[in-house]
């Protein structure tokens, strides 16, 4: 009897390991089915992926917003870092068109100098053509327009210390060609008998120191000092010539026949 007990209670023991056993079992196979199957995508919208940059021409738009930083605050007023916040890209995005300021400077100073050689050409396009003198005068009247209206993009042009000279050969080539035109220009006036001064060097220069002497004084604020107010200096540098005693004209070494 006592041997009949033994045997029955290992048996309930027996029974017992093996239905922990396959207890177990069924709880690591039903672990393993779920970690097999595909996550389940979060109900939130994932965030979109940063878009590329796209901007257009960078360059150009990094150039027009260092010229209205030099109309604004002069040219000192323009750096890359705040080209590029008016440009809207990250500060970093410039140096792949301008590794440094003189760089955008000298950019700056090639637009500036197209859209001044643009003002030259249409006035060279309205005066008339068998009239050297009044060519000459144009080109002049036309230098001294662009710099009274345009005085920050005149003072990065004129002054050397803001740009690089040697990297801006669109520049030299357009200052190459408007010598070369002036140059031209008064030839044709004394072949035409209306300059008696034969040295048409000293008149050039002559020419050119009127004109960028009246621009620079417009910037300087001299004016108001000589009577002139700000809203008539354009006109007084459009006076006609014709109206200024040859006398004064002879004093600076030119006189012109009308």
């Amino acid at each position: 009897m006592i041997v009949i007990t033994n045997y029955i209670a290992r048996g309930v023991t027996v029974n017992r390991v093996c239905s922990a056993y396959i207890h177990v079992s069924l709880m690591l196979e039903r672990l393993m089915s779920l970690s097999a199957r595909p996550k389940r995508r979060s109900a939130h919208r994932p965030s979109p992926p940063p878009k590329p940059y796209h901007h257009g021409d960078l360059r150009r738009v990094l150039i027009d917003a260092a010229l209205g930083l030099a109309e604004e605050g002069g040219a000192e007023a323009v750096s890359v870092r705040e080209a590029a916040r008016r440009a809207g890209v990250s500060p970093g995005a410039p140096f792949r068109h301008f590794p440094s300021r003189v760089a955008l400077m000298t950019a700056v100073a090639e637009e500036a100098q197209r859209r001044f050689r643009a003002e030259i050409d249409v006035a060279l396009s309205e005066a008339p053509a068998g009239d050297p003198l009044a060519r000459f005068r144009a080109l002049g009247m036309a230098y001294l327009r662009w710099a009274m209206r345009n005085p920050a993009h005149f003072e990065i042009i004129s002054n050397g210390r803001f740009f690089d000279h040697g990297k801006a050969t669109e520049l030299s080539r357009d200052n190459a060609e408007l010598i070369g035109m002036t140059e031209q220009t008064l030839a044709d006036a004394f072949a035409k008998d209306q300059l008696r001064v034969p040295d048409l060097k000293r008149v050039q220069i002559a020419g050119r120191a009127l004109v960028y002497g009246f621009a620079r004084m417009n910037i300087d604020g001299h004016f108001p000092r000589w009577g002139v107010a700000e809203a008539e200096a354009e006109r007084t540098a459009g006076s006609d010539p014709r109206s200024v005693h040859q006398g004064h004209c002879q004093t600076s070494g030119l006189t012109f026949r009308r």
